[in-house]
């Protein structure tokens, strides 16, 4: 190896090692591209070209991400104007009958919810709506909240199967098929999501159940009014569960007394909330209906796109798809609900939805530019090689080191599974993809293992730990605020479930593939 990539491997080092200690990547991954690029070609000037031309690449490569997410957010913001996003989710809190089933509509309408929208924006519309119809059914908050994390923050972010952008920034790194990644991905996260879920249940939220009716029990017979139970806070002033947009007490929701770092999912706040909702309860009615219609034709049309020949498919098109038909019913809603000023409040949320996602997935630019930075396909015009074939840094590093990891498929999926939790305690879950999916590549073939399955397995431990459900600092800090539990315990209430999930996932996916 030469002092290049010895260079190359100490930043890799230190990438992993400052998402690990759970501090911002920016700085690392821009001190690691100039240091690489300087040991490359000993040129100043280059050097400092590369760092720009890292960030201008995986722009150029990722740009896509960006896009699509303020598509679907500035769609859900044009809803979220009429109540129509309101009364897309309020039908199924009648099927809420009991503590038991209230978990299961819960974990299986938060997931279908988040693979469209994503957890986060969902949250916002099973706050205001599912979330009290389920507690008021008997499901405890802890429940309700262990419900929402796993289905959600867990298994929905861990496959981005409709949506597509987790795979395909995998697939940036793995140089695979993005389609590959998804379809491997999602079997994965359902392995993980049901182990989880069943052994919450068993763990968990069937004791609290128990608890929670006997002090509704308790209560009543105390009071005659039902009171307080557990100990619970008394409901928030406007009547509401607390959300980011109504509860403004200094209260961290953590459990630790630390606020979570800035720049982390949930310090950012969603387009479209304070917005004044508009009196249309006819034509929101029509698009509540209207919108989740139109989503399952196009779930419809993916699926007989990926798996048959009757419809044209292009890998890696589930985002475009998504994308486009997000944009097209933003304007449909606006148009329809405000034609007077309908023309500036489309360009108003699209604007909204850019610096959302900019927010949310601004940083993974830095550090895919520098993982870009030791793949052949990307590191040539980074370094401003004039026939664009350039080293392949990370590739030969691990070829170097290959005769010590062992020949062992069960081997080298638990190191995936342990690299990527460790990429997920950045907070984020997705900043290292491009990272794992580069991995993956490199050490499937003398693994014996399909590279596509290496990246997924790794992608559903990044999201898994950081997406998150595993660290208190990541978006899982919006579900404790909603389900006004202590985040602390959350975690502790997920770890084993979640844990567990992951190592049989782990074993499935050497098994299966």
């Amino acid at each position: 190896m030469t002092v290049a990539h010895i260079v190359f491997l100490l930043g890799l080092v230190g990438l992993i090692v400052a998402m690990a200690l759970r501090k911002n990547v920016l700085i690392p991954a821009v001190v690691a591209t100039f240091a690489t690029a300087l040991a490359y070609d000993g040129n100043v000037a280059s050097a400092v070209m590369a760092v720009f031309r890292a960030t201008l690449t995986a722009g150029g490569a990722l740009f896509e991400i960006f896009v699509v997410i303020a598509a679907v957010t500035s769609m859900l913001a044009a809803m979220r104007t009429i109540g129509a996003d309101e009364l897309m989710v309020r039908p199924f809190g009648r099927w809420m009958i009991n503590g038991r089933v209230a978990y299961l509509v819960l974990f299986v309408v938060t997931y279908l919810l988040s693979l469209f929208f994503w957890p986060t924006p969902a949250l916002a519309l099973i706050g205001a709506v599912l979330l009290p119809a389920a507690i008021k059914a008997g499901l405890p908050p802890l429940g309700a909240a262990l419900a929402l994390a796993i289905s959600g923050q867990g298994m929905a972010l861990a496959s981005d199967y409709v949506i597509g952008l987790a795979p395909s920034i995998s697939a940036s790194g793995a140089g695979v098929p993005a389609d590959a990644i998804a379809d491997r991905a999602l079997v994965l996260s359902l392995i993980v999501g049901l182990t989880a879920a069943v052994l919450a249940w068993f763990l968990t939220i069937r004791k609290e159940i128990v608890r929670h009716s006997a002090d509704l029990v308790s209560a009543t017979d105390d009071s005659g009014t039902g009171g307080s139970v557990s100990g619970r806070p008394a409901p928030h002033p406007s009547g509401d569960l607390p959300t980011p947009e109504n509860d403004h007490t200094e209260t961290d929701h953590t459990g630790t007394g630390h606020t979570a770092p800035v720049g982390t999912v949930a310090d950012i706040d969603l387009p479209g909330t304070l917005t004044p909702v508009l009196t249309r309860p006819t034509r929101a009615r029509a698009w509540a209906i209207g919108v989740p219609a139109t989503f399952g034709l196009v779930l419809v049309y993916m699926m007989l796109g990926r798996f048959t020949d009757l419809v044209p498919w292009s890998d890696g098109a589930g985002a475009s798809l998504v994308g486009g038909t997000a944009l097209v019913l933003m304007a449909a809603v606006t148009l329809t609900t405000r034609p007077a000023d309908a023309l500036e409040h489309c360009a108003t949320h699209f604007v909204d939805g850019l610096v959302y996602a900019f927010k949310a997935m601004g940083i993974i630019l830095p550090v895919a530019g520098f993982v870009y930075l030791g793949i052949p396909d990307y590191s040539g015009s980074i370094l401003g090689i004039e026939d664009g074939t350039g080293p392949a840094f990370l590739f030969d590093t691990v070829e170097s080191i290959q005769t010590y990891i062992p020949d062992n498929g069960l081997f080298a999926a638990f190191s995936m599974l342990l690299i990527g939790m460790l990429i997920g305690l950045d907070g984020s879950g997705w900043a290292g993809l491009p990272l794992t999916g580069g991995i993956a590549a490199a050490l499937a073939p003398q693994a014996g293992m399909d590279t596509a399955t290496l990246a997924a397995l790794a992608q559903n431990a990044a999201t898994w730990t950081g997406g998150g459900t595993l660290v208190i600092w990541s978006s899982l800090i919006v579900v404790a605020g909603f389900c006004r539990v202590p985040v602390g315990d959350l975690v502790r209430r997920l770890a084993i479930p979640v844990v567990s999930g992951l190592l049989v996932a782990a074993v499935a996916a050497v098994v299966i593939w």
